[in-house]
C-alpha cells in the first residue's frame, strides 16, 4: 500500500479539512495527529494517508498548497510512529476484550 505524508500549518487546518473530502481521498485510510504530540512542531497537524498509488499522487496535488510534504528519512521514523501507535491501539484493545 502506498503512504504520504504532510505537515500542515495549523492555521490551514480548515482548507485541510476541506482536501480530505475529496472524492477520491475520502475513501483512503486518514490519519490526522497534532504534531505537536507525536514531537513536531506545536503550530502543525501532520496527516497521513494510505491507499492506492494513483490516490497518493492525487493526494500530493491537493495537499501540496495546503502543507509540506515530509522528506524522505522524517517521514519514515514518523509513519513508524504513526504505525506503532496504531499497533498500541490495536493491542490494548485485544487486552480489554480477552480480560474476563
Amino acid at each position: 500500500m502506498a503512504w504520504t505524508l504532510f505537515s500542515v500549518p495549523s492555521a490551514k487546518r480548515s482548507e485541510l479539512d476541506g482536501v480530505l473530502k475529496d472524492d477520491v481521498l475520502s475513501r483512503q485510510s486518514q490519519k490526522v495527529r497534532d504534531a505537536g504530540a507525536m514531537g513536531g512542531p506545536s503550530d502543525a497537524t501532520y496527516v497521513l494517508l494510505e491507499g492506492s498509488a494513483d490516490a497518493m499522487k492525487r493526494a500530493d496535488e491537493l495537499l501540496g498548497p495546503v502543507g509540506t510534504k515530509l522528506p524522505g528519512a522524517d517521514a519514515e521514523a514518523l509513519y513508524r510512529r504513526f504505525k506503532d501507535e496504531e499497533e498500541a491501539a490495536s493491542a490494548g484493545m485485544g487486552l480489554f476484550f480477552t480480560e474476563g
